[in-house]
């Protein structure tokens, strides 16, 4: 009866972010932000036009997939243009990405129970994730940050599966896990943070292992949860006739067997693999532009980004550094249009009309579900706090270093949210050309996670306070997600409730 419960919530999910993502797809026969390239791009390849692309091609070549088949299908074709340099209908440029932006809700929840094996952990993090807005404004569009993410959390599920799998299998599933974290890194360069965090969780795995053979292992008479053994009450879990102490260390995680990973296998599958799955990736892209080999025209786009200037609002007006993401402070516009009124035509061509002269305003606007952004920021330093007071209390009581003789599922999972975090945040820290807030997408999917994984804690708690805290917050962000779904969608909003959603000034 769970399994089946399960099922039909991992259903509702889909259903849901499918729903979401192709509910008038066709609104605004346009170019929406930077469709002007990607659009243009993937009509491109079907006319065999050459043109110059300052990223790797993959997302390009699916779009031009999606172009072709939403051509031949007897649907989405009432509106058309030619702004990609062909007469497409807007439906036909986006389809594809909206059913595969579709997915990325249920490859979190994959991964949350892969990690974890708990059913309501995955359930969470699935709906967390279709309650978000900037994944569904980017999905919606014939864009390329949501394969980044699709191909990253797919080169981070089927290694959690390869680690949960022995012999052949466990090598078939890690082959796979290296195809998909080079086809990210072959929709944009930064799909190589996914890559890079998997390998700083396997580092962390051999340095615990390597520390326990020295430290002095805590081996307690009974057996305890070390990640909250200082704060049991704060998530002590309901299990009312279960010693949930000694429920817990039999639950096991993937994770734990990341050490049995051997250099060799990580540099094959998760090296060269990605490697050669990259470079195979350009080969159409350049038998259609001669101009440039291989190498030239990776020196082209490198040369590209390092003249786009800086981030300040001089050089674009939605410059967004690094440390600006987090708290979501710059969110941007990817369409604004106003009308007199809700029965006019929608605005897609020209410029808006004066200021205070449109009564009816469209905004497609690319933010995320601020509750969901601003809880998942909180889990991330709670979890941080975790880990270092697991550390620290130990040294300050007993004055010596020590370590559990095994971790926890929940230091396990700690660590890879942590790390992937890092991993997918930290490098934009050095770059100093002008960045933007969906380039937070790759990292904001950990936030995800770490929210869902404490609201379960607190919703399988044992305190009542704790259970309505859980419940509290998985409103609350269901309730922005419904209070700001106008502007992820460009539905008409008249002055008055447009103003109401741009809660600051930089939002706008």
């Amino acid at each position: 009866m769970i399994k089946n419960w399960f099922r039909i919530g991992i259903a509702g999910i889909f259903i849901l972010s499918l729903s979401l993502r192709f509910w008038g797809l066709e609104r605004f026969n346009t170019l929406v932000f930077d469709e002007v390239y990607f659009a243009k791009f993937g009509n491109n390849y079907l006319t065999h036009t050459p043109f110059f692309n300052a990223h790797p091609p993959l997302s390009q070549y699916i779009i031009a997939i999606g172009i072709w088949i939403g051509s031949h299908l007897p649907i989405g074709h009432d509106t058309v243009n030619s702004l990609t340099g062909s007469l497409r209908s807007p439906w036909s440029y986006r389809w594809l990405n909206a059913l595969t932006g579709s997915f990325i809700p249920l490859v979190i929840a994959a991964i949350a129970y892969q990690l974890s094996y708990r059913r309501s952990f995955a359930l969470l993090a699935g709906f967390f994730t279709a309650f978000d807005g900037l994944f569904l404004v980017e999905s919606r569009y014939a864009l390329n940050n949501i394969y980044i993410v699709i191909f990253g959390l797919l080169g981070q599920w089927f290694l959690l599966l390869a680690l949960s799998k022995q012999k052949q299998q466990r090598l078939f599933w890690l082959a796979l896990s290296g195809i998909a974290f080079g086809a990210s890194s072959g929709t944009k360069w930064n799909g190589l943070w996914f890559l890079l965090g998997a390998y700083f969780i396997w580092i962390a795995a051999w340095i615990i292992r390597w520390l326990q053979s020295f430290a002095v292992i805590d081996q307690p008479k009974q057996p305890r949860i070390p990640l909250f053994s200082y704060l049991r009450p704060l998530i002590a879990l309901s299990t009312a006739n279960l010693d949930e102490n000694i429920r817990l260390t039999k639950i096991q995680t993937p994770l734990q067997n990341l050490t049995q990973l051997s250099i060799s296998q990580m540099l094959f599958y998760l090296g060269i693999i990605p490697a050669v799955v990259y470079s195979i990736i350009w080969i159409p892209h350049l038998q259609l532009d001669k101009r440039y080999g291989f190498i030239a025209v990776h020196q082209q786009i490198l040369q590209f980004h390092l003249h786009m200037g800086g981030n300040s609002p001089s050089v674009h007006p939605y410059c967004a550094p690094w440390y600006k993401w987090p708290l979501m402070t710059r969110p941007m516009a990817y369409y604004y249009q106003t009308a007199q009124k809700i029965t006019d035509p929608l605005p897609v061509f020209g410029p808006p009309l004066p200021s205070g002269a449109g009564k009816i305003f469209y905004d497609v606007h690319a933010m995320g579900n601020p509750f969901l952004w601003w809880f998942g920021v909180a889990a991330i330093i709670f979890l941080f706090g975790m880990l270092v007071s697991q550390i620290l209390v130990p040294w300050v009581r007993q004055n010596r270093f020590s370590l559990p003789a095994t971790l926890s599922v929940d230091t396990w999972i700690a660590l890879y949210l942590l790390l992937n975090y890092a991993a997918n945040l930290l490098p934009w820290v050095k770059v100093t050309r002008c960045v933007f807030i969906y380039h937070y997408m790759c990292p904001v999917v950990f936030t995800f996670l770490a929210i869902a994984w404490l609201v379960d804690q607190c919703i399988r708690s044992y305190y009542w306070q704790f259970r309505a805290i859980g419940i509290t917050i998985s409103f609350t962000i269901l309730v922005g997600f419904l209070f700001w779904m106008p502007i992820y969608l460009g539905l008409p909003l008249s002055a008055n409730d447009y103003k109401l959603r741009i809660w600051f000034q930089s939002w706008i």
